[in-house]
């Protein structure tokens, strides 16, 4: 007979992964205001593990606890999210009235810092010349001693 439990805790697994990491900054620069979203999210967690308690099989149980699980932490990150923005760690949305006022106070940026093309190789010091940088301070050190 073949199981497949773990095919579908999979795919919810990696659903939800990408859900947190797409959908979480979507609606973090489309929600007016955040809370509505974080209650919402946590509360559907909450519903979801009470429900994976009850469960008529364990596939079914597993799912739900699993997505359960996923949104509540994704109701964290939307917090985290807005924080990133105020960092100006993730970009603003000007057409968000939430963000307009961080872009107005000089608190929010709306480029993307990660939407760039590398910009050339950084000086990396070849084996010999970092074994000799090693040695060099080992010898100093001994000195120093």
């Amino acid at each position: 007979m073949l199981q497949f439990a773990g095919f579908w805790m999979a795919m919810v697994t990696f659903l939800g992964i990408w859900w947190g990491h797409v959908g979480v900054r979507w609606l973090e620069a489309h929600s007016p205001n955040i809370w509505p979203p974080i209650v919402v999210l946590a509360l559907s967690g909450v519903a979801l593990n009470g429900f994976s308690l009850f469960a008529p099989n364990l596939t079914l149980a597993g799912v739900s606890s699993i997505l359960g699980i996923t949104l509540m932490w994704d109701a964290l990150e939307m917090y985290r999210q807005q924080q990133r923005v105020l960092k100006k760690h993730a970009p603003a949305n000007p057409d968000n009235p939430r963000h307009a006022a961080y872009l107005a106070a000089g608190k929010a940026i709306t480029e993307d810092l990660l939407d760039r093309e590398p910009q050339g190789t950084p000086d990396v010091p070849s084996a010999p010349q970092r074994v000799e940088f090693c040695r060099a301070t080992y010898e100093r050190r001994e000195v120093e001693a």
